[in-house]
């Protein structure tokens, strides 16, 4: 039987490693795909909507940004159901095609040129698929990911989650860097951005058939009980576990997405540093950034979920206002990515270990449906508004509010990280463990 028991014994080892491997393959390559849109904007954002200046494009470019968030909670619902009655595996495969599909559909995407309006409607037709894919992405890879992780070492490897998540954002900055050393400006701004894109897609299908081989961990029993995938018992029975991941994701993702994707425009947009300096300097930061989850992750299998995100609200609450300040002012490349890093150094106590702490607070046959939901709303209300927000104080004048718009969410995090149970060592996930080990020794069913 494909259960969590499969992964029980020690000498399962490799097994739990390549099935971490294989789940968070689709990671990278649905946030890769996601991300790649907010960093080639800079290039096609006259292309879709040729009129206003610079800021007015940029911003028009993150509203449709926004549109693949808003999109996200009914993704996190249909594919956190299909994951807990159908099966994780089931709900991966379906999220990485379809966001194949949107990510092949704005390659060959035509400009405003040629087809006037009907550019940037069928963009965020294209954006809304994106979103869809990612929205239900989240939930089941964190759950999967969460489910296969070994009692003691949780915090570890599901850390994969966000190292694979960062790495997909990396990998399409990366890719634009790579452009932007063989191409113009011009040929950026023509053709080019549509490369990554058609890499995106490609990359899709392969880890389709990665996913193919993955072990599925929703035993039969939880799939076929009734509440399995059920919003109505979810909103029942696991009320504050909701109310929990809301507050957690409000801040985490808010914050996520201020210090990487908003990030790129604001040096550029507000310190006035040259794009192609910009896209080095984060592709170098997020590189660094990603190779502190997994340490992040160990480190909260000894000290705990709680005492991290506590961290998280409490430093972030600190240092946004005047980090924020002080890179509007950064005269260079280095003075932004250490400042850059430091503040992703933080927001680290939240990413390593996201996806575990909400896979924690759920009983596994609501699992998906609980990490993937809540976090989908919260992401999309706050987290996909983030760029959006950020370029809509500058163009009202009051740039500086927003870093106070920050900072509440730090509060809020903290606040609710402060109401919120240490999962380290007793959650749903560590009960069902060791039900699972008391069955493969021989024990009661």
């Amino acid at each position: 039987m494909n259960t969590l028991a499969a992964f029980d014994d020690a000498a399962d080892q490799r097994r739990r490693i390549l099935a971490i491997v294989g789940g968070s393959s689709g990671n990278l390559v649905e946030w890769y795909d996601f991300y790649v849109y907010s960093f080639t904007s800079l290039y096609f954002a006259a292309a879709f909507f040729p009129s206003g200046d610079r800021t007015s494009q940029l911003l028009a470019a993150a509203g449709v940004f926004a549109a693949g968030f808003l999109v996200r909670p009914v993704g996190g619902w249909v594919f956190g159901r299909l994951a807990d009655r159908r099966g994780r595996r089931f709900s991966m495969m379906a999220s990485v095609l379809l966001m194949c599909f949107g990510s092949l559909m704005i390659a060959v995407l035509p400009t405003h040129a040629s087809i006037g309006v009907m550019a940037p409607v069928l963009l965020t037709v294209a954006r809304l698929a994106q979103g869809l894919s990612v929205g239900g992405e989240y939930g089941t890879s964190a759950t999967y990911m969460s489910e296969v992780a070994v009692a003691g070492r949780r915090g570890f490897y599901a850390s994969f989650q966000y190292v694979t998540l960062i790495g997909g954002q990396l990998l399409a900055v990366l890719v634009i860097v790579l452009l932007e050393a063989l191409l113009t400006n011009e040929q950026m701004r023509a053709w080019g951005w549509r490369i990554p894109f058609v890499i995106g897609a490609a990359a899709a299908v392969v880890a389709l058939f990665l996913r193919r081989a993955l072990h599925e961990t929703q035993s039969a029993d939880k799939a076929a009980r009734r509440e399995a995938g059920s919003l109505g018992a979810l909103l029942r029975d696991h009320p504050k576990p909701l109310l929990l991941v809301l507050g957690l994701t409000a801040g985490g993702s808010l914050s996520f997405y201020v210090f990487t994707t908003f990030m790129q425009k604001y040096l550029v947009n507000t310190a006035g540093l040259p794009t192609r300096t910009v896209s080095a300097t984060m592709a170098a930061v997020l590189f660094c950034f990603m190779l502190l989850q997994p340490a992040f992750g160990a480190l909260s299998d000894r000290v705990g979920r709680r005492v991290m995100l506590l961290a998280f609200g409490a430093l972030g609450a600190l240092m946004t206002v005047p980090l924020m300040t002080l890179l509007g002012h950064a005269g260079s490349p280095v003075t932004a990515g250490l400042l850059v890093l430091a503040a992703l150094a933080v927001i680290s106590c939240y990413t390593s270990i996201s996806g575990l702490v909400k896979a924690e607070l759920f009983p596994g046959e609501v699992r998906a449906l609980g990490v993937g939901l809540p976090y989908a709303v919260a992401n999309a209300l706050f987290g996909g508004t983030a760029e959006y927000a950020g370029l809509w104080f500058k163009s009202a004048g009051m740039e500086s509010g927003f870093f106070w718009y920050v900072t509440g969410f730090f509060v809020l995090a903290f606040i609710t990280a402060w109401a919120m149970p240490e999962t380290r060592a007793e959650s749903h996930l560590s009960r069902e463990y060791g039900m699972a080990r008391h069955r493969s020794a021989g024990g009661v069913a």
